[in-house]
């Protein structure tokens, strides 16, 4: 039915293709030839040159007899194969014990401490036989200020008084011409520099005033104070310092402590008024009872002499008052103070927590560690400094260091052993607890005729660096050697194991 079927095959040439093909044509394009040429330089002459030292005639006989040491010692070599296993065991031995740990190994002689490097003089209050009653160094460390006023006698709430800077960095100090002198009305007793700006500063006075000044205005300094009103200290301020605002932590207040036994917190926003922020007062019947405590009428109020925070919580202060007593307070305390005689838009609370045994007089200084929460010196008229723990209200170590009034002790800002005294003798001590207890101290001395030193303080930017100011109107500037400024290995643990001591 169906079958294979084979038909033509039938093709058509494409005429398209042949039309296209007549009416193209092909062309070519080409650059211009490029031109090229090698060319090579090479210097015409050349020279090598050596030089070797040739050793001296003593230097070849030494290395001469070295070399020909194993034939003039022919059981040497043998000595040192026969003893080399032993000699590798015991510097094996020796790499694994502790027997030297701690040990700050001393590979040059330190035969001068301390040196003197300045001596800063304001002539004006040198002829006035005005005191230096602080001393604050600026955020860089490059600029001292000093305040001048009175300690002893005289009509301090009129008498007129000077604040004046030293640039140390400055090419060309004059020692004997201030940067900057402002004159202020009343003496000025304290004083600190802001912790970041370095032209500002905060000063109270014997007036009960607080004042602030930026020294990069020239026209006027002087930008805001507390003037004289309810809210405002009645008797001379005592310290001054900055504290971090709470709510914004690049914004600070500024801390204000009085013999009227108020501590009050201002704030700076630009007006030329201290606004009050809070405000505590230390009144006798609201003190801790922990331990006994003279009697006094239940609403007098401590005069505060001293005052220190502590560098590991911003809410813990140490108080010291005219009485010796020393408290522990808190800026976190919400219970009133009884102080009727106040009359204060911002109430005043009673910030005092704990009581620590006190000293035989007023504690003219506190200072907190920088190195220990719970450690803090304090010193006072007795002559007597004290280490306290803040858990205990016993001293850990007490030192008998001055016949007469002690005015300053401040802990090293690089050594957690080590701390200077300033006397009523005209010396500053210089302790060191890693060297014991009661090793003899370090004595600066100041001159002859023994002036008081009234304050002092090391440079927390520059280390090596301490100042100190006198009853003679001058401020010394001493270097601290690398002995004094360098932490050593154990000095941390040694700190903590006496901060763990138990007293009874």
């Amino acid at each position: 039915m169906f079958a294979d079927e084979v038909s033509e095959v039938f093709g058509a040439e494409s005429l398209w293709r042949k039309s296209i093909a007549a009416q193209s044509e092909s062309k070519s394009c080409q650059t211009a030839k490029l031109s090229t040429a090698e060319a090579a330089v090479q210097a015409v002459h050349r020279r090598d040159i050596s030089i070797q030292v040739e050793p001296d005639r003593q230097d070849r006989e030494q290395l001469a007899s070295l070399h020909g040491s194993s034939d003039c010692h022919p059981g040497l070599v043998e000595f040192l194969q026969r003893v080399e296993k032993s000699v590798i065991a015991e510097l094996n031995k020796s790499s694994r014990s502790h027997a030297f740990d701690g040990f700050d190994v001393n590979w040059c002689d330190r035969t001068q401490t301390v040196s003197c490097l300045h001596t800063l003089q304001y002539p004006e209050a040198l002829e006035r036989h005005l005191h230096v009653t602080g001393l604050s160094w600026n955020a860089t460390g490059s600029v001292i200020a000093c305040s001048y006023g009175r300690m002893d006698d005289g009509d301090w709430s009129t008498e007129k008084s000077f604040l004046c800077t030293w640039n140390l960095d400055r090419r060309g100090l004059n020692t004997k011409h201030p940067d900057i002198v402002l004159d202020v009305s009343s003496s000025v007793m304290c004083l600190a520099f802001h912790p970041s700006q370095p032209s500002l500063f905060a000063g109270g006075t014997y007036s009960g005033e607080v004042l602030v000044w930026d020294t990069s205005q020239t026209d006027d300094p002087l930008i805001s104070r507390t003037g004289f009103s309810d809210e405002s200290h009645t008797e001379p301020v005592c310290q001054v310092g900055w504290m971090k605002n709470s709510v914004r932590s690049n914004r600070f207040h500024i801390l204000s402590a009085s013999s009227d036994g108020k501590i009050l917190i201002w704030q700076l926003d630009g007006n030329d008024r201290l606004k009050l922020h809070n405000g505590f007062a230390l009144v006798a019947h609201q003190i801790p009872r922990n331990i006994k405590l003279n009697k006094a009428r239940g609403d007098t109020a401590f005069g505060i002499t001293a005052l220190s925070f502590s560098r590991f919580d911003p809410n813990v202060f140490i108080v010291g008052v005219e009485g010796g007593y020393l408290l522990k307070c808190s800026t976190t305390v919400g219970t009133l103070a009884t102080v009727s005689s106040t009359v204060s838009a911002v109430p005043l609370k009673a910030p005092a927590e704990f009581t620590f045994c006190p000293h035989c007089g007023p504690a003219y200084t506190v200072h907190c560690s920088p190195f220990h929460r719970n450690l803090f010196l304090s010193a006072g008229t007795d002559g007597f400094v004290h280490l306290y723990s803040m858990l205990q209200a016993q001293p850990l170590i007490s030192f008998h260091v001055s016949a007469k009034y002690i005015f300053s002790v401040r802990w090293s800002p690089t050594r957690p052993l080590v701390f200077a005294v300033a006397t009523g003798e005209g010396t500053v001590l210089i302790f060191d607890l890693g060297h014991g207890a009661f090793t003899p101290p370090i004595s600066i001395e100041q001159s002859s005729d023994n002036k008081e030193f009234y304050c002092m303080e090391f440079n927390p930017r520059q280390t090596h660096l301490l100042a100190a100011g006198s009853a003679d109107g001058s401020v010394k500037i001493w270097q601290l050697n690398d002995e004094l400024t360098e932490q050593g290995s154990q000095e941390l643990n040694h700190l903590k194991q006496l901060a763990n001591k138990v007293t009874y």
